[in-house]
């Protein structure tokens, strides 16, 4: 017999645990995202405003200075009767006096009869300056130009011509401060600023964030209050949550409340339904055998037939109604140690062995639904087994899948083979449908393995029927598990 058919994924059905997961669906990571890109925002935007009113004071601050300088050097010199410029100006600065500093003052002649020419002791050698037609003077006969200094550093200058005494005999002033510096100073502000601004915006990104996660933390008690009722250690989100959060956590137990109502009702409707049929059906089975002949054994069978379909599709309600609700937890280990025992014992001519994981494995459901499927597989493999039947189980990993979107779902596998003739692959989809029975050697309805596919269906699960290592059939079913 050839490989196995291919496995379908898990149908959607099948849920991830529970868990706050920070990313971009995550309410925290969207919340301290927002607030995070408005502090930066604001943060840039004072970052500008003060910035710009540093450097526009500072420019007002420097142009000032200029100003009083060149007023100051206007007032202290003046012009002998020969016509040569005198004076000994002290602007107060120390600057002027250091060589090469950027900071200088000059005073040169603006009209006939005037010679000499003064300047500070800090201008080592002469700076050009542009023509008046360049930039011509203003009312005042003032104007200001940025220019070249002797080191290459920018100077701002401020220069005004001045008539010194009654023979209208003029000046021209010049006093020039060192922009380069002034720029320096900016530049050290703004650095200072920068980090002072940012370590505020990381503490205060910091606080904010812990303040939104502590915020948050009711629901994360609602996760852990709904994986206590997933797993079946509750039966109903407890505890005190705030008013934003309690109509929540009233209307999930509200849905608890109402999803074991429908199954109390299905189970209800169940028994009923198989109390009404049971003395009918047994009438008609024994009225058949009574009957005897052909026809009396076409009716034992056809209502022996009908018993069974009728369970089947009652379990199969039952199944459906409770398949979605979040209260059912079936720990494996025990349930199919004990029904191994149990086949041991009622087929001790056959080898039995059973490897159970390490680690507890719970199923996500119905005690009775797990034991119908084994019961189903063990029997099967019992019924067709030579000498040997091999029962293991174990953790898998897997995924959800469906509208695009992945996520890890917890699953365990059941694998049962035998060593017995198997199944053709051409055969195994034969050997799935309801009432198909591919040899008649051997005593049942062909209701088994129909079953188990239904069953396993209803979970959300995948059977698989495969070559066994032994020889014969080995099924695999995969169904989910909780934590």
């Amino acid at each position: 017999m050839s490989r196995r058919r291919k496995a379908e994924p898990l149908k959607q059905t099948a849920r991830t645990p529970l868990s706050l997961r920070f990313g971009p669906r995550s309410l925290a990571f969207r919340v301290i995202a927002f607030s995070t890109v408005w502090a930066i925002l604001t943060l840039i935007v004072i970052f500008t405003l003060i910035t710009t009113l540093y450097r526009q004071a500072s420019e007002r601050g420097f142009d000032s200075l200029l100003s009083a300088h060149l007023f100051n050097l206007i007032g202290s010199v003046g012009v002998s009767e020969g016509g040569s410029l005198t004076g000994a100006p002290d602007l107060g600065d120390l600057r002027f006096s250091e060589p090469n500093s950027g900071w200088y003052w000059s005073v040169e002649p603006a009209s006939e009869g005037v010679s000499g020419e003064l300047h500070s002791s800090s201008m080592t050698k002469a700076i050009l300056s542009p023509s008046v037609a360049e930039v011509p003077f203003n009312a005042s006969f003032q104007r200001s130009y940025s220019t070249e200094g002797i080191d290459g550093e920018e100077l701002e200058v401020f220069e005004s011509e001045f008539v010194l005494d009654a023979k209208n005999r003029a000046a021209r002033f010049r006093v020039m401060g060192n922009r380069t510096e002034l720029e320096q100073e900016i530049s050290a502000f703004q650095r200072r600023l920068l980090t002072y601004l940012s370590l505020f915006g990381v503490g205060m990104i910091a606080i904010n964030a812990i303040a939104i996660l502590l915020g948050l933390q009711p629901l994360r008690r609602v996760r852990d209050a709904l994986a206590m009722v997933r797993e079946g250690t509750a039966q109903k989100l407890d505890g005190r949550f705030p008013a934003e959060i309690e109509p929540l956590a009233d209307e999930t137990n509200a849905l608890i409340e109402n999803n074991k109502r429908i199954v109390e009702r299905s189970r209800t409707q169940v028994g009923n339904l198989a109390h009404s049929l049971k003395t009918p059906l047994a009438v008609l089975i024994n009225e058949g055998r009574a009957l005897g002949g052909a026809k009396g054994q076409l009716i034992a069978e056809q209502a022996a037939s009908m018993q069974k379909q009728i369970d089947h599709y009652l379990q199969r309600a039952r199944v459906a109604a409770q398949r979605d609700s979040v209260v059912y937890r079936t720990p494996v280990a025990p349930l199919v140690q004990r029904m191994v025992r149990v086949l041991q014992k009622l087929n001790p001519q056959t080898a039995l062995s059973l490897s159970l994981p390490a680690v507890d494995i719970v199923f996500a459901g119905e005690r009775e639904d797990l034991e119908e499927l084994l019961g189903n597989l063990l029997d099967n493999a019992m019924k067709w087994a030579k000498s040997a039947v091999a029962v293991s189980v174990a953790p898998i990993s897997g995924k959800k899948t469906g509208s695009g979107k992945e996520g890890a779902v917890n699953l365990f596998e059941i694998s049962i083979e035998d060593d017995g003739p198997g199944i053709p692959e051409d055969k195994a989809r034969e050997a799935l449908k309801r009432g198909r029975r591919l040899d008649e050697t051997k005593p049942g309805t062909g209701l088994g393995l129909a079953i188990v596919a239904d069953l396993v269906n209803e979970y959300g699960g995948v059977l698989a029927l495969e070559r066994s290592s032994m020889g014969g059939l080995k099924a695999v079913v995969r169904l989910r598990s909780l934590h």
